[in-house]
């Protein structure tokens, strides 16, 4: 990172950014052609989950590359400046990398479902098995990730 002023360096800090925000942006490939879509998701265990649809343009993609870019931003706050070059934004962010496979064990299916239901209500739920055969459910294993934070 060329701003070393603005890296966040302590984990449980780019923890708190995933917990508190509310949509993940996961970047893929299709040869040199990025992608880049805004998913809700769980965080557990150096985890992302994300539910979907058994078929789709994310889906092939990843079928193809497994490898993802992953990013988060919260705390936004626009910063004005009677100078034009000075204007700014306020924002905390985190970005990484790590690889995505699709859950097949119902048991792991379920944990990533509930991951994500308790990322935004704070509780989980037994699902139907019916409904967690008919959802695709994408696993992220973390390999690293950065933070940034700029007027915090």
């Amino acid at each position: 990172m060329r701003r070393k002023d603005k890296a966040i360096v302590e984990l449980a800090e780019i923890e708190e950014i995933l917990r508190k925000a509310l949509v993940c942006r996961l970047g893929l490939t299709n040869g040199n052609r990025p992608y880049i879509v805004p998913l809700s998701f769980g965080f557990q265990n150096n985890n992302l989950y994300f539910h979907s649809a058994p078929e789709g343009k994310k889906i092939e993609m990843l079928r193809k590359n497994s490898k993802v870019c992953f990013e988060f931003d919260l705390d936004h706050q626009l910063v004005a400046n009677e100078e034009a070059c000075k204007w700014g934004i306020k924002y905390r962010s985190v970005i990484g990398f790590g690889k995505a496979s699709i859950v097949e064990d119902i048991r792991e299916k379920r944990e990533g479902l509930n991951a994500i239901l308790e990322h935004y209500s704070g509780r989980t739920s037994d699902y139907p098995e019916a409904a967690v055969n008919g959802t695709l459910v994408i696993k992220v294993e973390i390999e690293s990730m950065t933070g940034k934070k700029s007027g915090y």
